[in-house]
């Protein structure tokens, strides 16, 4: 049984008669005929009386007939509601939470600019988050500055990205040219929650470097991170790029590590077994043309020294 023998017993129903629906239909009377044997014999029972030459329809007709309506109705309506979104593209962009705040927005304006037939859903969480959502094919893509480990998704090293520390333009630090690694031993931090790529970046240099800091914020929202280093005497390892607005006002003094062990990129990913799109293809081209900041160039800051 299938929609297309619900449709001819509907018709069939209205019409009375099987020649009247095959008109109505554009179809032979031989096949309307069959479609309605067909119900027949799938439900057991007699749908039609046939009456001076013309159809009755059965009280078990009538009971399909109801149901009929609905069903076909639905199916309607679903086919209707398929075809409305096919009408535009969409892409399901993943960012980890550093990106969604200092780069995300970006990206999708030059998006819109260069797909502009195409809509963008955008999900912002941690690293693992994200993973989590490509594996289940809840996302197309994604943009994350933490490693991926999963077998099954694909990372590219798409944008350079460091780690600078951090500090108010009246802490301590922030008259000095250098800051040596072991002076963070038992300072103040605000650090990212476990499951961050940021996270899991500044606890590999903690471990390498032994240090014993004093963790007095654990936050995911990049505003506490500003608040909890201009207000409350932290300290932070973030990306340069979160706290851009701060750095260039010279409100948060940053120290850029002489080593590069808290450098990273900020890496695109998908699942091995999706079909690249065009939409896809554009965002890889566009996250392309974003690399070192150039701002830092005209800003002082000082050295993280081993």
């Amino acid at each position: 049984m299938t929609i297309r023998h619900l449709k001819i017993f509907i018709a069939v129903a209205e019409c009375g008669s099987m020649n009247t629906a095959a008109r109505e239909l554009y179809l032979s009377q031989p096949t309307i005929s069959q479609a309605i044997r067909e119900l027949e014999e799938h439900y057991d029972a007699r749908l039609f009386d046939r009456l001076s030459r013309r159809l009755h329809i059965t009280p078990a007709g009538q009971e399909l007939l109801n149901n009929a309506y609905q069903v076909v109705g639905q199916f309607g309506q679903m086919e209707e509601n398929m075809f409305k979104s096919r009408k535009k593209d969409l892409i399901r962009i993943g960012s980890t939470i550093t990106i969604g705040s200092c780069l995300i927005s970006n990206v999708l304006n030059d998006f819109s600019q260069a797909m502009p037939e195409t809509d963008a859903y955008t999900f912002i969480g941690n690293t693992h988050m994200i993973e989590e959502k490509l594996l289940k094919s809840e996302l197309d893509i994604a943009l994350v500055e933490g490693e991926i480990h999963h077998q099954d998704l694909i990372m590219v090293p798409s944008i350079r990205d460091f780690l600078v520390l951090g500090c108010a333009d009246d802490h301590p630090f922030a008259s000095r040219e250098e800051i040596h690694v072991k002076e963070l031993e038992n300072q103040k931090f605000i650090i990212r929650e476990p499951g961050s790529g940021t996270r899991a970046l500044f606890d590999k240099f903690v471990n390498r470097h032994r240090l014993k800091i004093q963790t007095s914020w654990e936050a995911t929202c990049p505003d506490a991170f500003r608040n909890a280093i201009l207000y409350n005497q932290c300290l932070a390892v973030v990306s340069v790029r979160l706290l851009e607005r701060d750095i260039r006002s010279r409100q948060i003094r940053i120290f850029i590590p002489h080593t590069n062990e808290l450098e990273r990129s900020f890496s695109l990913v998908y699942h091995k077994d999706k079909v690249f799109t065009p939409a896809m293809d554009a965002i890889r081209n566009i996250v392309a043309h974003y690399q070192q900041p150039d701002w830092l160039n005209n800003i002082p800051v000082g050295a993280l020294m081993e």
